[in-house]
């Protein structure tokens, strides 16, 4: 194997200091101070015979013992652990605090501090590419994104509207997305119809606000804007894709299925700085795995669009309720796709979209 250099372009190290206490619901409070009482439901449920529900609380108590880390720091350090030692993080922070669970104990202004303390350090410096977030709510202005940016020397901006806040919102596109297109700097924006979202908000709301074809006036209004839709639509979209005639208790991504929009948006050749990236949707490994191969292979130009427009990412540590680790989906990934392909989405797309390589 040739060496190399490996930019995950979506990963996350915030912890249950930067979530309300009472999301997603108050009443799970107490699980997420007993994490032997979640082992123990797990172990009535498969006692029961409801294996699925045990794996999920399993799931759940892995994903806890994450978010229970100390600190941002503690955090990268048991990422760093899966990868080759030059290997690069592009870290996306998240602002909580106006989805209906009351504010997090460590505010935002907090979190990107922190962040940047991580970015200049001798020890971990090198690993970092920090972004700074924006629930247009919360700045209406911009002034917090753009401190970040400004006088920490964040990289990119990170966008979540599944919160409760659409893509063109009069903030972003006057305040963020302008300066973002004249810095080149790139945008990171959740693209699936799961994750969180505001306490109250209808799904179809949600879905909406993260539908890929609301980019479309972004796209159009700032076609020199580097926008990365995550999670290339989201594993409900790629099992509805493999799947087409299993039953379903949904519809939508049946007939308007993300991951094929986001392929023909690209390979289109409309929208040049579109991107994606095939962060968490992947850790379904065996499945989607020569999916994603195929659409990478080929000599046609709209192939070779996308194949360079489509980035390594994890989501960790979001992927710590999965059975296979980050190491073992890198490592699979990487002997699946072959050196050629890898190289391309783990090295070359992530230097181009940093704006680091022509």
């Amino acid at each position: 194997m040739k060496h190399i250099r490996i930019t995950n372009c979506h990963t996350h190290l915030f912890t249950s200091a930067h979530v309300p206490d009472s999301y997603p619901h108050w009443a799970l409070r107490p699980l997420k101070s007993s994490p032997n009482l979640v082992t123990f439901i797990a172990w009535i449920l498969s006692l029961l015979g409801f294996d699925e529900a045990a794996v999920q609380v399993r799931r759940l108590r892995r994903f806890q013992e994450e978010t229970a880390s100390s600190s941002q720091q503690e955090v990268l350090e048991h990422m760093r652990l899966h990868y080759p030692t030059d290997t690069r993080f592009v870290v996306l922070p998240m602002d909580l605090s106006q989805i209906g669970y009351g504010a997090p104990s460590v505010p935002l202004a907090d979190q990107h501090d922190d962040l940047h303390r991580l970015a200049t350090s001798a020890d971990f410096g090198p690993s970092l590419i920090p972004f700074a977030t924006i629930d247009p709510r919360a700045d209406p202005q911009a002034k917090e994104l753009w401190r970040a940016i400004d006088s920490l020397g964040f990289k990119g901006i990170k966008i979540y509207p599944r919160l409760g806040f659409s893509p063109t919102d009069p903030v972003l596109m006057e305040h963020v997305y302008p300066r973002a297109e004249q810095l080149g700097l790139p945008v990171m924006t959740h693209c699936s119809r799961g994750g969180v979202k505001q306490h109250g908000l209808p799904d179809r709301i949600a879905d909406h606000y993260t539908d890929p074809m609301t980019y479309l006036p972004v796209l159009k209004r700032f076609p020199d804007l580097k926008v990365c839709l995550a999670h290339f639509g989201g594993q409900r979209d790629w099992e509805a894709y493999v799947n087409p005639e299993l039953p379903s208790p949904y519809h939508d991504e049946r007939v308007r299925n993300w991951q094929v929009m986001i392929r023909q948006m690209i390979c289109s050749g409309d929208y040049p700085n579109l991107w994606t990236d095939i962060s968490y949707t992947l850790f379904d490994f065996e499945e989607y795995i020569p999916f994603l191969r195929t659409f990478l292979t080929g000599d046609d130009e709209g192939t070779e669009r996308l194949r360079s427009r489509v980035l390594f990412g994890s989501d960790f540590y979001m992927t710590r309720q999965e059975a296979l680790s980050e190491r073992a989906v890198c490592i699979r990934l990487r002997n699946a796709l072959g050196e050629e392909l890898f190289h391309r989405i783990a090295e070359v797309n992530p230097e181009v979209w940093l704006g680091e390589r022509a």
